[in-house]
């Protein structure tokens, strides 16, 4: 444990320097950046974009805006955490010029309730579970489709990337009760989607074996 905590001190005091570095006009220093969260930042877009192609659009985009604005990163954020940021920020105005439809702001804050949000929390199976199923990925990402981008980008860096909601809440700008609010609602609506799929599938499986006679069910004896 302890040398994991001191892997992460030392990965983050060398980001840090490889910022001050790029502030200072080095251009490898970026350069390292960029092939250290472009993994990152392709899955964030990927995962807004759907497309290939945008989503390596967008990877681009948020790198020349990160470069262009490198100055203006106070450093009180991780850099990921800016990176990530800019990323979901510069998808969603793609995703606007692409369907010119308006879409939710990320800034707004919930006006309803969220009494419940520790409540209807988990639920099985869970979504990063059937999202790294292949046979379920598309009955997901189907249904994802369907979440307004303010929910959908919440639940992808929650449950998928598996970041905090105090990360989340950083990434995005927004409160971390807006976070769980926008996660629940997210979830809610999965589960409602989802379920009948599952539901088809379990009756499937259960006119399969009425189907099967006794002796299909029956275990095969033993040999003497």
């Amino acid at each position: 444990m302890v040398t994991v905590e001191r892997q992460r001190e030392s990965d983050s005091d060398s980001e840090t320097l490889l910022v001050r570095a790029a502030k200072e006009g080095d251009v490898a220093a970026f350069e390292e950046l960029v092939t250290r969260h472009t993994a990152l930042a392709f899955r964030v877009a990927m995962h807004i974009m759907i497309s290939r192609e945008d989503a390596e659009e967008v990877v681009q985009d948020t790198f020349l805006k990160a470069f262009s604005h490198l100055q203006c990163f106070e450093e009180r954020a991780r850099f990921s955490t800016w990176i990530t940021r800019i990323a979901v920020n510069t998808a969603l105005m793609k995703i606007r010029s692409l369907r010119r439809v308006q879409t939710i702001s990320l800034d707004q804050e919930t006006k309803e309730g969220i009494l419940f949000i520790d409540t209807v929390a988990d639920w099985k199976p869970n979504p990063d579970q059937l999202y790294s199923q292949g046979e379920l990925r598309n009955i997901l990402q189907r249904a994802l489709d369907l979440l307004p981008h303010g929910n959908r980008v919440v639940f992808l860096l929650r449950d998928v990337e598996g970041m905090s909601t105090e990360e989340t809440a950083e990434m995005l700008g927004l409160s971390t009760s807006n976070v769980k609010a926008r996660l629940l609602r997210a979830r809610l609506k999965l589960r409602e989607h989802l379920n009948p799929c599952f539901a088809r599938e379990t009756r499937s499986e259960t006119r399969d074996t009425r189907s099967r006679g006794p002796a299909e069910l029956q275990a095969p004896a033993t040999a003497p």
